[in-house]
């Protein structure tokens, strides 16, 4: 857990808009798979003092915390940013748009990446409907 913490914490730290950690907690916790950790940040000019981040063996991600209540929410919504950027690499659209992943966007990235995004919904996330619909 401690290697996603702090990859996690690495990659909110190296945005622009951070300016320091106040608190961070470990929402959800999948060894070797997923993590979604919840931290309140002091931001650096206009941004949201509560961030999500999606750690894992998958691309690392923010999402604001804004729309999402919990740590499933926060799962829901990164997937379904993910699988945004999988449809416009698929279709071979531009993904400058998108979530930025770390990766080409090609056929093959899109494939592999919805095969995890197919993982985390229907072996991780199912387990948390209750929460989704709260």
């Amino acid at each position: 857990m401690l290697e996603m913490y702090n990859r996690a914490f690495n990659f909110l730290r190296n945005h622009v808009w951070y300016g320091s950690l106040k608190e961070s907690y470990m929402g959800m916790f999948y060894p070797g798979i997923v993590a979604v950790f919840l931290f309140r940040i002091v931001p650096s000019g206009n941004f949201d003092e509560w961030i999500w981040v999606v750690a894992g063996d998958l691309p690392l991600a923010y999402i604001a915390s804004d729309d999402c209540q919990n740590p499933a929410a926060a799962l829901d919504g990164y997937i379904g940013e993910m699988e945004e950027w999988i449809n416009a690499a698929e279709e071979g659209r531009s993904v400058d748009d998108l979530i930025p992943i770390n990766a080409p966007s090609t056929l093959n990235n899109a494939k592999a990446l919805k095969s995890r995004m197919n993982f985390l919904d229907e072996r991780i996330l199912c387990n948390y409907k209750d929460d989704l619909n709260a």
